[in-house]
């Protein structure tokens, strides 16, 4: 049973809907705003979630306002935030490089702006807010870097991800030793940033990341056309009017700035822009890049982990980081022995 439908508006206009994506999309707004409204309720200090709902709409006591609106609430938009950024930047790279691993964690995207962060913290001490400037710079450059060097006449999927990998490995070499030549005081503020953590987060935070994807994630789903055109091949793309390589600079442009941008607020959460795209395609099994399904994907996901690193584990809060590390590192092990399976790797 097919599952598109076509909508006709007046004037002629008609456009063609996937019925499953588009529940699924919906399914999965509803599920980063649940687990958003629980993760608000809990704490030391626990709210039901019908007060929670009241207090986010101005209806709350003096203390639950404080407690909901100064101490929580920032920090579930920066975890939606940088999910949801994650989660478009991972669909674009792999998108764009016709490949399931082709994502920020595996191109070293995040170990770029990690070694931009490491710079600020070990050589010059910085704040919180140049560390993140650095981290932002350092991720641009790594990503200027991995488009210089697969250049050759176009940036075409594999080679992309190769030269990621090979950058990934000199920037990792690169962090380490930074870390060596940083005293125990900065060495220990540096693996704290280096976990992905959402603690601390307020809206210094929240602002400048929501301004960004503001401008982007609009600009990257009105260019979603020639995205999907270019995933038939570049040849076919140019012929149906695309003009690729300024379209794929654009839309790399956009990606890296997600990321970075994400990678400056949380620290370098590991494997939700790798894991959100894949679940998103798998659950709407619609083929395309799926933009804003992997944008609410990366959003559930995060909020998710963020729960449960505060209450899987007791007394003892994980950084968000340590878990989507293990459940990506899980999930990336199924990728790989699925795609030796089918003979693609």
């Amino acid at each position: 049973m097919k599952s598109n439908r076509v909508v006709r508006a007046p004037g002629g206009l008609s456009v063609r809907l996937d019925v499953r994506a588009v529940t699924v999309t919906l399914l999965l707004l509803a599920v980063a705003l649940t687990a958003s409204v629980v993760l608000i309720g809990t704490g030391d200090f626990p709210i039901p979630a019908a007060d929670v709902i009241r207090t986010l709409v101005g209806e709350g006591d003096a203390g639950q306002e404080f407690i909901v609106n100064e101490l929580r609430l920032p920090r579930v938009l920066v975890g939606l935030l940088v999910g949801a950024s994650l989660g478009l930047g991972g669909a674009l790279f792999q998108t764009i490089s016709r490949n399931p691993l082709g994502s920020p964690d595996i191109l070293g995207l995040g170990q770029g702006a990690t070694a931009g962060a490491l710079i600020v913290i070990v050589l010059f001490s910085g704040s919180a807010n140049q560390v993140a400037l650095g981290a932002l710079a350092g991720g641009l450059v790594t990503g200027f870097a991995i488009y210089a060097l697969a250049w050759k006449r176009g940036v075409h999927g594999y080679r992309l991800v190769l030269v990621g990998i090979g950058i990934s490995a000199i920037v990792t070499a690169v962090n380490g030793y930074l870390l060596t030549r940083s005293d125990i005081v900065d060495a220990a503020r540096a693996v704290v940033w280096m976990t992905g953590s959402l603690d601390g987060r307020d809206w210094d935070q929240v602002w400048p990341l929501l301004a960004l994807c503001a401008v982007l994630v609009p600009l990257v789903l009105t260019h979603s056309r020639g995205l999907r055109m270019m995933e038939m091949g570049d040849d076919v793309s140019y012929a149906l009017g695309v003009r690729v390589e300024r379209v794929r600079l654009l839309l790399m442009l956009s990606a890296v700035l997600l990321t970075a941008s994400a990678t400056a607020a949380a620290g370098p959460v590991g494997f939700v822009a790798l894991t959100a795209p894949q679940l998103a395609r798998r659950l709407t099994c619609s083929p395309g890049p799926n933009l804003v399904a992997s944008m609410l994907m990366g959003a559930a996901l995060l909020v998710s982990a963020d729960w449960i690193s505060q209450r899987a584990f007791g007394a003892e809060q994980l950084p968000v980081g340590v878990v989507t590390g293990v459940l990506g590192g899980v999930y990336l092990l199924w990728l790989l022995v699925t795609e030796r399976r089918a003979g693609r790797i």
